[in-house]
């Protein structure tokens, strides 16, 4: 054996004691030894911090990074994965499909992320098999002379197929099949990050632009590990598939990293679904192939889906059945698909947000005249679905404008709060707004008990002046859900960690907006723009609305008193 490998095996073997490796290398022979199948090939998984092992072994280090194929071989008559806990931070070895020249032949660990655009059913291939030679006076034709498995980027075909010869006789070499290997494959297409923006109504001034996908192969105990509409950060071995006339680029990945949440926001397009639907998985392998669509790629953000009533019935009633029950059934044929029947359910952890012309609305239904003070005529919309969207918000040019005073007061107060509270406030970019929603989406808040009594006492109160004896009460059973989210959420964007009554108030000024546009005015009657009541157009505007903030939580505390007397303050 020549010299320098000698060596590196004993390095791989020192590691591998020092790390725990080689325990759980006897654990899992353990596994195998007590299985009752019969296998040709034993897979092991080892974990492998490259900064270690290049401290031991350059040369080792170098061939794990750079030629991980040649590293395994290290590990003779089984089948090593290499697993690198992290590649060092350096942009050679980061593959990003945004950037050229790409290198798709260099075999060796990458670092790459994007986001699940679309995800595979789970199916089986070939981790190893065992041949034999078909002439039985060969020596080959027993032992395990001639042992094949799976190696990054390679196909099924490369594996296992008929047309493989006896290196001794030239005879035709047969599978032994009860010593075949099998394990678990998906296919998943992602894209790049960045290609979000092709999303979201703009496209940076570029008249034409295309969005590239690439797949990524997840195998074994990686199957199933990514859902749709997550970012992940992964590392993996990039390679070439052939598919007919095509070529395709691929990565094998070997670890998985799920990425910190981020405001994500899509603009749904008119002519596409919102909901995830199902094709054939275009590789050839003719399994099922669940596509994102709108909802998914909005995974914890917002889906904004235009003019609702744009929207077809069918639709309309498929998106009240997800609101009410934040999930979406996918039902995969398997006389379509070459499988049995199978129903996938999937969370929606999406925010949805569409408006209605009153315009195009009226149009279709004559004015009543009976029609409560505040109330918007919406029969064109199924009531079920309006309260299936929780908060509605009448916009007209003024209430739709940015409070950027607002914001940029917030932001002041959160980098110097000592600072006097009305002073004139520096300009911030777009880019510091984004990052104060994905800062703030991440807090983790608590409610006060003041907050909290004060949330329960309005609902009460407003349950028994929105009841009458024939239809009940006029707030939905999601009522209290929707006003503690609406608090949280204003206390996150406040930058605090608890929940006060400020937070419980604006919440319940948008809420009662909502149920006036609904059902008409109360007897706590609100302003029509009731968080925003006039322009904010300086500091001196945030003052006057602090003011007028304060008479309405008094006003707040008033109806609260006479309508649920049992709710104490204070």
């Amino acid at each position: 054996m020549r010299p320098d490998l000698l060596k590196m095996k004993e390095v791989a073997l020192i590691y591998l004691d020092r790390s725990g490796g080689l325990q759980k290398f006897v654990d899992d022979c353990k596994r195998y030894n007590d299985s009752k199948q019969s296998y040709a090939v034993y897979r092991f998984i080892i974990s492998v911090n490259p900064s270690d092992i290049a401290e031991l072994d350059v040369a080792l280090g170098n061939q794990i990074l750079h030629k991980p194929m040649k590293a395994v071989q290290i590990f003779q008559s089984i089948n090593i994965v290499l697993k690198p806990t992290h590649l060092p931070p350096l942009p050679s070895y980061v593959l990003s499909l945004c950037e050229f020249p790409l290198d798709y032949i260099s075999q060796r660990f990458y670092m790459s992320e994007g986001i699940v655009i679309a995800m595979g059913t789970v199916v089986k291939y070939t981790q190893g098999a065992r041949f034999l030679c078909s002439e039985e006076t060969c020596p080959f034709s027993e032992g395990f002379n001639y042992i094949r498995v799976h190696i990054p980027g390679a196909t099924e075909s490369a594996t296992v197929r008929n047309d493989f010869v006896c290196s001794l006789c030239a005879s035709p070499l047969q599978e032994d099949m009860k010593f075949r290997v099998l394990g678990d494959k998906q296919l998943v297409e992602m894209i790049d990050a960045k290609a979000l923006s092709a999303f979201q109504g703009y496209s940076n001034n570029k008249p034409h632009f295309r969005i590239q996908s690439f797949t990524v192969f997840l195998r074994d105990e990686l199957s199933n590990k990514m859902k749709i509409g997550n970012r992940y950060r992964f590392i993996g071995i990039p390679a070439c598939i052939q598919n007919c006339s095509q070529v395709t680029v691929c990565i094998e990945v070997n670890s998985i990293q799920l990425c910190s949440p981020e405001a994500r926001g899509i603009r749904h397009p008119a002519s596409s679904d919102i909901f995830p639907t199902v094709s054939k998985d275009k590789h050839g392998t003719g399994t099922a192939s669940i596509q994102a669509c709108s909802a998914l790629l909005a995974k914890g953000g917002i889906c904004f889906i235009g003019d609702l009533l744009s929207q077809k019935k069918d639709k309309l009633e498929l998106l009240q059945s997800v609101l009410e029950s934040r999930t979406t059934t996918v039902f995969i044929p398997g006389k379509k698909y070459g499988d049995v029947d199978q129903q996938v359910i999937l969370p929606i952890q999406t925010s949805f947000w569409t408006f209605v012309d009153e315009d195009s609305s009226s149009k279709k239904y004559v004015q009543k005249d009976d029609t409560l003070i505040g109330k918007l005529d919406l029969r064109s919309i199924s009531t079920n679905l309006i309260d299936a969207f929780g908060l509605l918000i009448h916009c007209n040019e003024l209430s739709c404008q940015l409070v950027l005073p607002l914001l940029d007061h917030i932001m002041k107060k959160a980098i110097d709060p000592e600072e006097v509270p009305y002073t004139i406030s520096q300009q911030f970019r777009t880019q510091d707004y984004e990052e104060l929603i994905v800062f703030a989406k991440n807090l983790q808040v608590e409610l006060s008990s003041e907050a909290e009594r004060l949330i329960h006492g309005y609902y009460l109160a407003s349950r028994r002046v929105r009841t009458d004896s024939i239809h009940g009460s006029k707030l939905s059973t999601s009522a209290l859900k929707i006003l503690v989210s609406l608090s949280e959420a204003h206390t996150k964007l406040s930058l605090r960690r608890k929940v006060l009554e400020e937070d419980v108030l604006i919440a319940v000024l948008l809420f009662e907006s909502s149920l006036t546009l609904k059902h008409g005015a109360s007897v706590f009657c609100v302003a029509p723009n009731a968080v925003f009541p006039f322009d904010l157009i300086d500091e001196n505007t945030l003052q006057q609305r602090d003011v007028y903030l304060m008479q309405c939580h008094q006003q707040l505390l008033q109806f609260i008193a006479t309508y649920s007397p049992g709710t104490r303050y204070h």
